[in-house]
């Protein structure tokens, strides 16, 4: 299945993506993509509602519609840091003995094709295009061979970045990582029957139609399994939780000069099975 939420900036309603291309609002079964909804069986009671030909016969939303996040805003959005070896590498980093773990806030979650906006003071807004895990059920020390159990699917993200804020004014990376409109996410959710190898898609970013970045998730040290055990045993991963699982080389930090993003730019990007999107970036304007 492959799950969207459509319509304004905080009025987004739950849809699928049928199989031949149809958008349909699914809120005859669900009232939204949440936690909730995941802790509650959510995916096989909407796997019923396709079968006995509910989404069929379901409203079909226009074209033109606003993509939202695919999930509502969860109760943590964690992201793995210098996950490639080649981004590790162009950020002259050791590679890590274990994974690098940081937050984003979930205020930064948008649609795919939102705006990008530089927050204020920022000189150093970059892009990251990413993998991510969504959990589909409550994990406490689970091992990596219970991992595949608790996950809801997979969907492409955006790990927007300003490099100043993370790097330069002490403390924690998720300064710089959590800005509005820091983590677009989407254009869907896809469960994991959807992809037929999770370990071998393509992945890639193009600003202003100039490739950046040109990736494959074979290449991630940590793999997505033994991320989610992993995390487990520091914490309670929550149904919806989202896993942002690194991002390979190309970034604007590693590029020599480093090269950010302006007014103006245009970022696109995507992963083989997972769809793309598109972000025009924006000035901050209070």
């Amino acid at each position: 299945m492959k799950l969207i939420r459509f319509g304004e900036s905080g009025n987004e309603k739950p849809g699928l993506i049928l199989d031949d291309g149809r958008r349909v609002d699914a809120s005859a079964c669900a009232e939204d993509f949440d936690e909730q909804f995941l802790g509650d069986g959510g995916l096989d009671k909407l796997r019923g509602w396709i079968t006995s030909g509910g989404a069929a016969g379901a409203p079909e939303i226009p074209a033109d519609t606003r993509l939202g996040s695919p999930l509502a805003r969860p109760s943590k959005l964690l992201c793995i840091g210098l996950n490639f070896k080649d981004h590790a590498a162009e950020t002259n980093t050791p590679l890590p003995e274990e994974p690098v773990l940081f937050s984003k806030a979930t205020s930064a979650l948008t649609g795919p094709n939102d705006d990008i906006i530089i927050p204020k003071g920022s000189e150093q807004t970059d892009w990251e295009v990413e993998i991510a895990v969504v959990i589909s059920k409550r994990a406490n020390y689970i091992s990596e061979a219970e991992a595949p159990g608790h996950i809801a699917g997979y969907v492409l993200h955006n790990d927007v970045s300003e490099r100043s804020f993370q790097k330069d004014r002490g403390g924690q990376w998720v300064k710089g990582k959590s800005a509005d409109s820091f983590a677009p996410l989407g254009p869907f959710l896809a469960t994991p029957d959807e992809i037929a190898d999770v370990d071998s898609l393509r992945m890639w970013l193009e600003v202003n139609g100039e490739t950046m970045q040109d990736g494959n998730t074979s290449n991630l040290i940590f793999k997505i399994p033994h991320i989610v055990s992993y995390l487990s045993q520091f914490m309670s991963l929550l149904p919806g939780d989202i896993i942002s699982t690194g991002t390979p080389a190309g970034v604007g930090m590693g590029m020599n000069p480093p090269r950010f993003l302006k007014a103006g730019d245009v970022v696109e990007l995507g992963i083989d099975g997972l769809g793309s999107s598109k972000q025009n970036v924006v000035a901050y304007s209070p």
